[in-house]
């Protein structure tokens, strides 16, 4: 009986760990190292061009808006929801002056104005003139960088949020 006690004991560490790495409130990579906001820019955009694919959050097949910014950030052991909703609650709304390179953007959806329907990535911050890389379900329908202020985005916009503190 006794033999299995370490066993059980590294068992429930490493549950602790796992489950600690999962949840949004684990902002830092594990090693404790800040993340570089550029480095992490460059990483992304190394997937411009993959297509969109709904519920997608692979760069084989194919990403959907939220399953690109949850692999972006996953890759820096920052734990993101998977589905845009969920981003809503997610963080204190940013000031446009505020906004930085690596913060997310939180957008209503194209059709429904009442839901949250689409995330992005700031790649480059200037206020509500910002550029974001993003899994884009229209016209590029791929991995793209687009403009914050043009009509199809300025209208949708809800916050910008630093999810690396």
């Amino acid at each position: 009986m006794f033999k299995s006690v370490p066993l059980i004991a590294l068992f429930l560490l490493l549950s602790f760990v796992m489950k600690a790495q999962e949840t949004p409130s684990a902002r830092k990579a594990v090693t404790g190292k800040s993340i570089d906001r550029a480095e992490l820019i460059t990483f992304a955009k190394q997937y411009i061009g993959i297509p969109y694919r709904r519920a997608g959050s692979d760069p084989k097949k194919g990403f959907d808006c939220s399953g690109f910014v949850n692999f972006v950030f996953r890759h820096f052991c920052v734990a993101l929801p998977r589905s845009s909703r969920e981003f809503k609650k997610l963080g204190a709304a940013l000031k446009p002056e505020e906004f930085k390179v690596g913060d997310v953007l939180v957008f209503y959806g194209f059709k429904d104005k009442g839901h949250i329907g689409h995330v992005a990535i700031v790649c480059e911050a200037n206020g509500m003139k910002s550029r974001f890389i993003h899994a884009s379900s229209g016209k590029a329908h791929s991995i793209t960088i687009s403009d914050l202020d043009t009509e199809g985005y300025r209208g949708r916009f809800y916050k910008c949020i630093d999810v690396i503190m």
